[in-house]
């Protein structure tokens, strides 16, 4: 009852205004990096805090995958909370079909070579969504999961990065450096090759450029 009061509190004071003290003290407004920084025994036992969506752009997705549940579902409840004390607008754990797999095997060789047993392994899935995020925000919450991963659960990030405006156009002035020729390049070999025309024409010689007309009877 005492956790569940303390938590009751916070959760109270931090959606519905506060009031003002009898002694005429201005109201304390708990904000959402007040509320994860305290220490409330228990917390970790709650939902974690949703945080609204503001644009619903996709920043990252992180697969869970686990051949036991318990361990699975902890570990996503510990991540969510790690979200949402990031600030990270994230969906609770999503669970995903779970991917069975069978195979039928001989007993033995020899004496029981007509029975066969069945082995099965199942893995479950969960997958956490994370919208509106920077990607630094999104790096460390990634960085901090893998370093407090738990074993036996394996883990997948899918993240996405947006370019700045104009990049289409600098990629493309960046081709077209890469195709388009040395102008100066090309003046000084056509330079190069008037001279050579110029100097056999005033040797009085035949110029390599003109060949003779063949005529056929």
């Amino acid at each position: 009852m005492g956790v569940a009061g303390e938590m009751g509190a916070v959760s109270w004071q931090a959606q519905s205004p506060p009031k003002a003290d009898e002694n005429n003290k201005p109201p304390v407004v708990l904000t959402e990096a007040d509320i994860a920084s305290m220490v409330i025994p228990g917390r970790s036992l709650y939902p974690p805090t949703t945080i609204p969506r503001t644009h619903g752009i996709p920043a990252a997705e992180i697969h869970l995958r686990s051949h036991h549940v318990y361990p699975l579902d902890l570990f996503a409840h510990f991540a969510g909370h790690a979200a949402s004390a990031l600030g990270i607008p994230a969906t609770r754990p999503i669970p995903l079909p779970t991917q069975r797999s069978m195979w039928t095997v001989l007993r033995g060789p020899f004496v029981h070579k007509k029975s066969q047993e069945n082995f099965e392994r199942r893995v479950h899935k969960r997958v956490i969504k994370a919208w509106d995020a920077d990607s630094l925000i999104v790096d460390r919450w990634v960085r901090y999961l893998r370093k407090h991963q738990m074993p036996g659960v394996g883990i997948r990030v899918t993240t996405w990065e947006r370019a700045p405006l104009g990049v289409g156009k600098q990629i493309f002035e960046q081709a077209m450096e890469k195709i388009r020729p040395d102008t100066e390049e090309i003046k000084a070999l056509a330079e190069k090759i008037v001279e050579q025309e110029m100097s056999i024409a005033s040797e009085g010689g035949e110029s390599p450029t003109e060949k003779p007309c063949i005529q056929y009877h």
